[in-house]
């Protein structure tokens, strides 16, 4: 019987090279035509990241 949770590599711990690990979760509600575009995109997670930490940037700190 398989593991329904899965095989032993995918229970090992997330880990990533960036300078601020991807540790925090945001929900947003968007339109239709927004989550085609987005989903249109080669990375779409990367693609949101990205947007946002440009509209941080440009609000001028």
């Amino acid at each position: 019987m398989p593991n329904p949770k899965g095989t032993p590599e995918n229970l090992q711990p997330f880990t990533t090279d960036r300078d601020e690990p991807l540790s925090e979760k945001l929900t947003v509600r968007i339109t239709k035509s927004m989550d085609a575009e987005i989903k249109s995109q080669d990375n779409p997670p990367e693609f949101v990241r990205e947007a946002i930490q440009k509209a941080l940037d440009g609000r001028g700190k």
